[in-house]
């Protein structure tokens, strides 16, 4: 079964352009190595009627957006190979961040549902 890394973030508003030319750098380089698919979305409805909205639970700023990524692989070993691939591409040491990472949340998924 597939296996997915996820994170959200906040993201300034005023530099959205610079994260999705960042974003879509990012998706190259993942499927240049094996990724089997990769996805940046922005946030859109963000007050639902339940439950607890990413911009609450992510204390994000009025001059901020939320952003929800993930990236699917074959395994959680492809994900390894795949990611120490990425890590020693010298191409790395050029991607500029237009958010804090520190308030980036990321974790790996196993999937217990798909269809």
């Amino acid at each position: 079964m597939a296996y997915v890394d996820g994170f959200v973030l906040p993201v300034p508003t005023k530099k959205l352009a610079a994260y999705k030319k960042m974003a879509k750098g990012g998706a190259r380089m993942w499927k240049k190595y094996g990724a089997l698919s990769y996805y940046e979305c922005v946030g859109d409805d963000m007050n639902p009627p339940f439950g607890l909205p990413f911009p609450k639970a992510f204390k994000v700023k009025p001059s901020e957006t939320v952003v929800f990524s993930f990236i699917v692989y074959k395994s959680k070993a492809h994900r390894n190979a795949v990611n120490k691939k990425i890590m020693s591409d010298p191409s790395m040491a050029n991607f500029e961040m237009p958010f804090d990472m520190s308030r980036m949340v990321v974790g790996g998924f196993k999937p217990i549902v798909s269809f």
